[in-house]
């Protein structure tokens, strides 16, 4: 497109991608859509809460079918064994780590290509959304959140719940039931189905015809070799971001249209549910936040029922742990777990330093903001926020030099099997490594003022 005038640009991105991209999105969409409206209006009915599970089990079934024809029985069978484990481990105190064993075990020994690559890498986010559900589950029957192992229907219909059973989110057990029980039709669940699907099309859109062509032609910037490929590493991690952002506003489509992701107050119902927060993202205070806001849901699901149990290891390696099991989940390709181990150091050295710097000099510069009757005698003024954007322009500054990966363009690798170990060294060795000599930086500066 370089040699396109500004205007023939514009026309050739609104006829050659972004109308196509819109149709093939619906396309790819509109049949779990009507799925979910069909569960919704099935749970508004005085039918048995049994038949409920039952029907809800059939249109799991079908959208995992139509999304991954007969591959879906690699995710039917992830879920036939954790609820094996469950039932067997019924008596005992730590089902919640027998799960995490099983799900472990059956995970690597996926892909250590009891599958081919391609198919598995297809339906890793269906399996995902399985692995959680039943640690979660496992955990909340230890810790009395849940009375009891539920039956079978109960357990599959949690599973296959249409809503998430593709693109997730993740919901407790708890979640789902008091969904099943149905709740009357709104105009503020129609407004925040329809607000949640305008914003995921917009996402798709930045994120396939806008952020690839961001630098020079929507935000005409030039400049040395070096500059390039910094802006050039902004495109990818921006193409990246919105493409995530997609699919948790998709979710939330999925989810509140067939019915769940509500909160009670009292006798009035909220549709309140939120998986990714965008604007904490681009403009982020800390990579604390970043990560956060990234999945909300995903990262309850790590805090709660990963990295609270593996306390016991000390904060530092229960980090390294939470980051370990969410690079599991997500597969295992060397350019994602290098991403999600190296924000593990990089979120935990914000952290401490931060902390001991408002420690010094009692100011409201940690890496979550302050509740409101806090102790530091600092809480506004210019330093504090000159000290809280710089930490912002770092965390900014990171998220571009571990989303330089993500480059759509790449010749050297099957965007279906991940990214190698060659990709990733080759891109981070582009950019001098700077984010991880930035982070070594701040952890020396960290301990010699400590």
């Amino acid at each position: 497109m370089a040699g396109f005038s500004r205007s023939e640009f514009y026309a050739q991105l609104l006829h050659g991608c972004i109308v196509p991209t819109a149709q093939q999105g619906l396309e790819q969409i509109w049949v779990l859509l009507l799925m979910c409206l069909a569960c919704r209006l099935l749970w508004i009915l005085a039918l048995p809460p049994q038949l409920k599970h039952l029907l809800t089990i059939a249109g799991g079934f079908f959208c995992l079918y139509h999304f991954f024809a007969l591959q879906m029985v690699w995710v039917v069978l992830l879920s036939l064994l954790c609820y094996l484990v469950l039932f067997l481990c019924r008596h005992s105190q730590h089902r919640g780590v027998l799960l995490s064993v099983t799900i472990l075990i059956y995970l690597l020994m996926g892909e250590m290509h009891m599958v081919d690559t391609v198919s598995w890498h297809k339906m890793r986010g269906a399996q995902m959304i399985v692995a959680m559900k039943a640690v979660s589950l496992g955990f909340d029957v230890d810790r009395g959140a849940v009375r009891s192992v539920p039956s079978p229907v109960e357990f599959m219909g949690y599973v296959y719940f249409v809503g998430t059973v593709i693109f997730g989110p993740w919901i407790s057990f708890s979640s789902y039931l008091r969904a099943v029980r149905g709740q009357r039709l709104s105009i503020s669940w129609l407004w925040r189905v329809g607000r949640s699907l305008a914003l995921s099309g917009l996402c798709l859109l930045v994120s396939t015809c806008v952020s690839p062509y961001l630098f020079p032609y929507f935000i005409p910037l030039y400049g040395e070799r070096l500059l390039r490929k910094w802006l050039r590493a902004y495109e990818n991690t921006s193409s990246f971001h919105f493409s995530n952002y997609f699919v948790g506003f998709l979710s939330e489509v999925t989810a509140v249209l067939s019915g769940a992701g509500f909160s009670e107050e009292k006798d009035h119902i909220r549709w309140d549910l939120t998986v990714s927060r965008p604007l904490s993202v681009e403009l982020p205070r800390s990579m604390v936040e970043v990560v956060t806001s990234w999945n909300l849901p995903m990262s309850h699901w790590l805090h709660t029922y990963v990295f609270k149990n593996a306390l016991k290891l000390g904060k530092f390696h229960a980090v390294i742990v939470t980051y370990a099991a969410s690079a599991l989940l997500h597969g295992l390709s060397f350019h994602l777990a290098a991403v999600l181990l190296s924000l593990g150091f990089i979120t935990y050295v914000e952290h401490v330093l931060r902390k001991r710097l408002a420690e010094i000099f009692s100011a409201c510069i940690l890496s979550r903001k302050c509740p409101a009757g806090c102790t530091h005698r600092h809480k506004k003024g210019p330093l504090v926020h000159a000290c809280n954007v710089a930490f912002g322009a770092l965390a900014l500054f990171q998220l571009t030099y571990l989303g330089s990966l993500f480059d759509t363009d790449s010749e050297d690798v099957a965007q279906e099997e991940g990214y190698g170990m060659s990709h990733t060294l080759h891109k981070w060795s582009e950019l001098a490594w700077a984010g991880h000599w930035l982070t070594f930086g701040c952890w020396l500066f960290y301990r010699l003022i400590g």
